[in-house]
């Protein structure tokens, strides 16, 4: 585990802010800069951060990494004040403490058809899980859904990673008129053999 306190004493670096984008009303991803954290980082891994020194911490899972460029991915969704405050950070603004990878993910093999259940905000932690259990060989059908067709998040990257994506929403503005779990129940119904469930 990297901490604030062996970067600010080791490395003299603060964690920036990258890139910041809206992905849907109140929901929001920011690319940090922290090659640390990005070089251990694996699937089902969170990080803890913080504002500033009177800010609340704040779990939130890794979204994704790229351990060439240093960087870590978070996505988070504004429900209270800690979260409505770091929505305010743009980006080249920095985080004052940054403490990961944590977590122990569970084991990911080649088992066959693994099912990905993702709702809202959970598609974030179900991606970088999707894309490991794509490149070991499985077949990966994905079903994400949100309330409203306007806050669906990260379809792109998971129709990357999918063999077939499927899509629900509460409102029956984008795909099944319902909710994921309708969906699933279709999928089962198929008869495929199902190794895995995954659901978030």
């Amino acid at each position: 585990m990297v901490t604030a306190e062996f970067c600010r004493k080791k490395r003299g670096f603060m964690y920036k802010i990258l890139e910041k984008e809206e992905l849907a009303p109140k929901i929001k991803l920011f690319r940090l800069h922290a090659p640390l954290i990005a070089r251990k980082a694996i699937p089902g891994n969170f990080v803890v951060l913080r504002i500033n020194e009177k800010g609340e911490r704040v779990p939130l899972t890794i979204a994704d990494y790229d351990r060439g460029k240093g960087t870590v991915t978070v996505v988070f969704q504004e429900v209270g004040k800690s979260t409505e405050q770091l929505g305010e950070l743009q980006a080249g603004d920095s985080l004052m403490d940054l403490a990961g990878p944590l977590g122990t993910p569970l084991p990911v093999a080649r088992v066959g058809t693994v099912v990905c259940v993702a709702g809202g905000v959970g598609v974030a932690p179900t991606f970088p899980r999707a894309r490991e259990l794509h490149e070991l060989g499985n077949r990966v059908i994905s079903i994400v859904g949100a309330r409203s067709k306007d806050m669906l998040i990260m379809t792109r990257e998971m129709e990357s990673v999918s063999d077939e994506i499927l899509y629900s929403t509460d409102d029956g503005t984008f795909g099944h008129h319902g909710f994921v779990t309708d969906v699933l129940k279709q999928v089962i119904e198929r008869g495929e053999p199902i190794a895995e469930v995954l659901a978030i």
